[in-house]
């Protein structure tokens, strides 16, 4: 027996090496989307666990279980996590995983940039909290406002990280959504026009228009205060003829648009979820479509809202108090065709559909909050209090995670072969749904009676220990309900049951092919002429399950992977402030760059 095992084990270490190296080399848009999933989610419990820090040490006035700076650190890196490495990629291990399934693609335009995306994007993440490791996290805010960042009040290689960092994770972002952008207009399958998409893949293809505009602002920004800090210039310095405002306005003209690309995927992924189990085509369909289009072109005028403290004047004030309430009209016009598709269809309450009308209630709570700062007056009194982390809480983790939460449980089938379990999944959203509203809904009245937002401590004599406390099981709560979102994973892939190629009964063209996808996607490509083409007659072709004639696919590729280790050797050496390390990455990226771009093609 000892025999048998030892002659089979470099065969099984072999085998292992090989399923590795295949995940790491692989072009695969599917594989690519597990990946971005799985990676995401483990920052998002990172995430998670800074904030229930942050929690535990507001639970009660003159609370010690962390130090000033490390509160610093936490909440700094909390924001920063959740908004760039958590929400952001959690939404694009849906692009990449749904988006050529429901257009009838192989892949995407260019499988190589989308590994390439992927691996910056996890190499930035790590590169950011390996501050952690050598005790210089950044510490001045996610929202880095000047003259904090500037090394007067930030020495040391703390915002470093966090300038650096955030360009690599940003450039993870623009790459992605260009080749996103490529793949949705030219990719299509025949007789899919544009008023064809499905509302996700429209809201996805709004979202990356966004990303390519908005993240070469914060790039511009970012790179203002890398000179700054770096090679002694002015640009934020008041004192020498620069200018703090300057980068309030950069900031956040990237700022606002950013709630956008990070609301608009779970938009689309409520408009595909709701119609599926209310059995009724999507109330309004052109409709829902261009209020989307609307909220990405508006997006764009709302930004000084963040701004009405600093004085920008009665003009100023009432042309973005005019705008702040004009882009309530799209987003409203949105729950309107939700609730009106719900109604008079025969609603089935599985987990993704609860998930997803609690997007539309807690969502809704959010966008009321957010439309009160458009007033300048209850804007001055409620800015940098709790009233408004309650407010941007109830948009991204009682809108955006709702919509992910839904997008999970309604396409895990098709990922994976397996069903979630319902009962377990009912659990998980009831404690998430509690637990959140425990956590941010006092925090509206703490907010109004006085607590500033960033302290890490408060006196007694403000009589805020009950709420706070209350906000704190709250935290406490939504954390256990994502240890039995865990838990229901781990039970899927032991015990799930087998998923059909349709087990929901949907209407794109996702469901016509196996759970999971072959790597080809579609045996034939589908002609489609209806908009729902599973739920109409002449909708699409049948797709045979064998292809007729050998289908080519992208090979695996290592060279993405090593050119994203460029990229992060050179931030690296610009940490160390050595030119050669700098240099030794760049020439890694060249080189790795050019191999890519002449290697074989290979199926």
């Amino acid at each position: 027996m000892a025999t048998s095992v030892a002659a089979h084990a470099p065969s099984s270490a072999a085998t292992l090496a090989s399923r590795i190296w295949s995940w790491i080399t692989t072009t695969d848009h599917k594989r690519i989307g597990i990946l971005y999933g799985a990676t995401a989610f483990v920052f998002f419990l990172v995430g998670g666990f800074e904030a229930l820090l942050m929690r535990l040490q507001l639970a009660s006035p003159g609370s010690s279980l962390v130090s000033a700076e490390a509160y610093n650190q936490l909440f700094t890196m909390h924001g920063t996590t959740m908004v760039f490495l958590a929400l952001m990629p959690l939404s694009a291990a849906f692009f990449n995983y749904i988006v050529p399934l429901q257009l009838g693609a192989r892949d995407v335009a260019f499988p190589r940039l989308n590994a390439f995306s992927y691996w910056l994007f996890v190499l930035g993440g790590l590169f950011m909290n390996a501050s952690f490791v050598v005790g210089a996290a950044p510490n001045a805010g996610w929202f880095g406002y000047a003259n904090l960042t500037s090394t007067q009040f930030s020495p040391g290689l703390h915002v470093d990280f966090w300038v650096i960092g955030l360009q690599v994770v940003g450039a993870a972002s623009v790459v992605a959504a260009i080749n996103f952008i490529v793949t949705i207009i030219n990719l299509r399958a025949p007789g899919m026009r544009l008023m064809r998409m499905p509302v996700f893949t429209w809201m996805v293809l709004v979202t990356q228009f966004i990303i390519v505009t908005a993240f070469p602002v914060i790039t511009i920004a970012l790179v203002f205060l890398l000179f700054d800090r770096f090679f002694g210039t002015n640009f934020y310095s008041v004192a020498a003829g620069g200018d703090v405002l300057l980068w309030q306005h950069l900031f956040w003209l990237f700022g606002h648009p950013e709630v956008y690309i990070l609301i608009l995927p779970a938009m689309g992924i409520i408009s595909e979820v709701i119609p599926t189990f209310s059995r009724k085509p999507l109330f309004g369909y052109a409709i829902v479509v261009y209020s989307g289009l609307l909220i990405g072109i508006l997006g764009w005028g709302v930004w000084a809202h963040h701004m009405f403290q600093v004085g920008l004047g009665p003009v100023a004030d009432s042309v973005f108090a005019a705008t702040t309430m004009l882009i309530a009209i799209p987003t409203g016009v949105k729950i309107f065709n939700w609730i009106a598709t719900v109604w008079g269809g025969k609603v089935r309450l599985a987990t993704a559909m609860l998930f997803a009308l609690g997007f539309v209630a807690q969502f809704i709570l959010g966008g009321l909050s957010g439309v009160m700062h458009s007033s300048p007056p209850a804007d001055l009194q409620q800015t940098d209090t709790y009233f408004v982390v309650a407010h941007f809480h109830y948009v991204l983790v009682g809108g955006a995670i709702m919509g992910i939460f839904a997008g999970i449980y309604y396409w895990w089938p098709k990922m994976t072969g397996r069903l979630l379990s319902e009962t377990i999944g009912k659990w998980h959203f009831w404690l998430f749904v509690i637990g959140t509203n425990l956590t941010f809904f006092p925090m509206h009245f703490v907010g109004l009676l006085g607590m500033p937002r960033r302290i890490y401590t408060y006196d007694p004599a403000l009589g805020l220990d009950a709420m706070n406390l209350v906000s704190t099981i709250g935290a406490l709560v939504s954390g256990i309900s994502v240890l039995v979102f865990v838990y229901n994973v781990w039970w899927s892939r032991k015990r799930g049951e087998r998923a059909g190629g349709d087990p929901w009964g949907g209407a794109t063209l996702e469901w016509s092919v196996s759970s999971p996808p072959p790597p080809y996607n579609f045996s034939v490509i589908p002609e489609v002429v209806s908009r729902l083409p599973r739920w109409s007659v002449k909708g699409m072709r049948e797709i045979p399950e064998v292809p007729a004639e050998p289908i080519h696919v992208p090979g695996g590729s290592y060279w993405p992977v090593v050119a994203a280790v460029g990229v992060v050797v050179a931030a690296t050496g610009a940490i160390l402030h050595s030119l050669w390390v700098v240099l030794g990455g760049a020439a890694v990226l060249a080189v790795s760059i050019y191999a890519w771009a002449f290697e074989p093609f290979e199926v």
